[in-house]
């Protein structure tokens, strides 16, 4: 009797592959033949519940196990009970349906995520739900923010959905999916050009089909960049930095200097600081474990993890655990990719052989070869920002509160805001202020235009003018978009400007910025932001001569609109 075994899409990884490995090992004993597909299979075993992508299993005898415990227990005995037990598997039971070609009511799920889990990705979610609205359709979006799962998808919803849209600029898990049609996008189209988006989700959809090894590799068309892989870690690390340098701030906050054996020292704050202080430490492992993690999956999270902690240990900070993050995430690739193992041992791979060997050459690599120059490239960085001159610290601030304005989000905006955050992990505070700084000048800038010159907005623009206000006082620079879509020759160069006069207005007072999030609601904690007039005056002083200039150019909105018809 010839056997083929599948693995349900909520089987897990483990479980999945050792089942298989179990009953394949049982099968010899019992002289059965374990074939490789199911074409050529007399019957089939499907391990775990869950959605089964392979098609070709429609019209088969299909023994569905779900309790893995007695799989474990007794293998020969599920391969005895399957002749008996086995039922004709029907397109209807568990197979997704297809795309429908009819003009009926069509029925989206989606899912969004971005680094920061804050502003794109819940805009992008608004964005899809609009315009399923207005095209009459059911749609419901599902966010992997920064608070964990929102919206929450059943296994109901996505059975019944025409196709599922992936907008992330992260890695996330999709095996809820397996077997829909499935269009992956990012949250910037996905918000600025919904309806694009929509007409090729249909039209370039494809069947989600994770294949034996989806849990350790990645097929071709779901590779992503190098740059995907920074955002991935730097979405992961954040949560740390902010409570990290929160807590800190907190602990200079409640304390207070009292003499001890004749010293001044400060009283009340140690409990606090010591909090702080290993939540920093977990930041640089945080990030090149999941810069190791989004390129490998999971064997790529143990030596991205201690790549990580020796990057601390030798004092190559957030640099060193950027490059080892790579390192061990590829190296983890290639080691799951191209060692060949023989078919008995291959279900210890990913939980045995990568992560050692990866994890030991990883640690290996970190302490005799990179190390020891990357520690003494982040002395010299961090030297020289601590002691550079007004002059320096201007430009600086010019160009990191201008890139935060340029694309609003955009690759330009998030790598400005890597290199603030990545300097909060060493202690080194000012390059933050003017992150933080800049990126809220457009959102206010764009309010501040809507009220000086409100005849020159429709009412819609007026409205979001108000909106814009808020998600500015937030930090939230993607409150500005709506109005850069629509007037980009306008109002990018404006913001810029408004950005770079408030990094370098930041930075020429000396500010610092302990925490890479919250805008203004952050100097609740004392502590926080210093100085603090300084650091205010920057952001007002920057967001009103953008906010101006971009009401002084911009066309009144008849004339704008005779101009688009031109």
């Amino acid at each position: 009797m010839n056997i083929y075994v599948i693995e349900g899409s909520n089987a897990g990884p483990v479980n999945g592959r050792l089942a298989k490995a179990e009953l394949t090992l049982a099968a010899n004993a019992l002289n059965l033949n374990v074939v490789e597909s199911a074409e050529s299979a007399d019957v089939i075993i499907a391990v775990g519940s869950g959605t089964i992508s392979d098609k070709s299993v429609i019209g088969k005898k299909v023994y569905v196990v779900d309790d893995l415990n007695r799989l474990f227990a007794n293998p020969k005995q599920i391969l005895t009970d399957t002749p008996n037990k086995a039922e004709v598997y029907q397109a209807s039971n568990n197979i997704a349906p297809t795309l429908s070609n009819n003009t009926g009511v069509k029925r989206i799920v989606a899912v969004t995520a971005c680094p920061t889990g804050v502003a794109h990705t819940f805009m992008a979610a608004e964005a899809i739900e609009e315009e399923a609205k207005k095209r009459g359709w059911w749609c419901k979006v599902e966010t992997r923010g920064s608070v964990g799962v929102g919206n929450e998808l059943t296994p109901e919803e996505v059975a019944s959905a025409d196709v599922v849209i992936a907008a992330c600029d992260i890695d996330v898990d999709l095996s809820k999916f397996a077997g829909k049609k499935l269009y992956r996008t990012k949250t910037g189209p996905a918000l600025k050009k919904t309806a694009q988006e929509f007409d090729k989700a249909f039209e370039e959809a494809t069947v989600y089909q994770p294949n034996a090894n989806a849990s350790t590799t990645k097929s071709n068309n779901e590779k992503k960049g190098v740059y995907q892989h920074l955002l991935t870690g730097v979405s992961y690390m954040l949560p740390m930095v902010v409570a990290g340098g929160l807590i800190i701030a907190l602990s200079f906050a409640f304390g207070s200097f009292e003499m001890v054996d004749g010293v001044q020292k400060l009283i009340g704050e140690s409990h606090l600081a010591q909090i702080g202080g290993l939540a920093f430490s977990l930041m640089v492992p945080l990030l090149s474990g999941y810069i190791a993690y989004s390129i490998a999956d999971r064997p790529g999270l143990a030596p991205g993890l201690v790549g990580g902690l020796l990057a601390v240990s030798t004092g190559a900070g957030f640099l060193g655990g950027i490059i080892i993050g790579y390192f061990a995430g590829y190296l983890a690739l290639l080691i799951t990719k191209y060692l060949p193992l023989p078919k008995t041992l291959e279900a210890l791979k990913p939980i045995l052989i990568v992560p050692l060997f990866a994890t030991l050459i990883t640690g290996l690599v970190m302490q005799f070869i990179v190390g020891t120059p990357i520690a003494w490239l982040m002395d010299f960085v961090k030297g020289w920002l601590n002691s550079m001159g007004t002059a320096n610290a201007v430009i600086l601030g010019a160009i990191l509160g201008g890139m935060m304005c340029t694309d609003m989000g955009g690759p330009i905006n998030k790598v400005a805001y890597a290199f603030g955050t990545g300097l909060i992990s060493a202690q080194v505070y000012a390059p933050m202020a003017a992150v933080m700084a800049g990126g809220m000048v457009p959102p206010l800038a764009m309010g501040i235009a809507t009220l000086i010159a409100r005849k020159k907005f429709a009412k819609a623009e007026q409205e979001s003018g108000k909106a814009s206000l808020v998600l500015g006082l937030c930090f939230i620079s993607e409150g500005a978009i709506p109005f850069a879509a629509r007037d980009p020759l306008r109002v990018i160069p404006c913001c810029i400007i408004g950005g770079a006069i408030t990094g370098g207005m930041a930075l020429a007072f000396g500010s610092t910025l302990m925490t890479p999030h919250g805008g203004l609601f952050a100097l609740a904690i004392p502590g926080v932001v210093k100085p603090v007039g300084g650091y205010l005056l920057s952001i007002v002083v920057g967001a009103v001569i953008a906010g101006v200039a971009y009401a002084l150019i911009k066309q009144p909105e008849s004339e704008a609109e005779a101009a688009t018809v031109a």
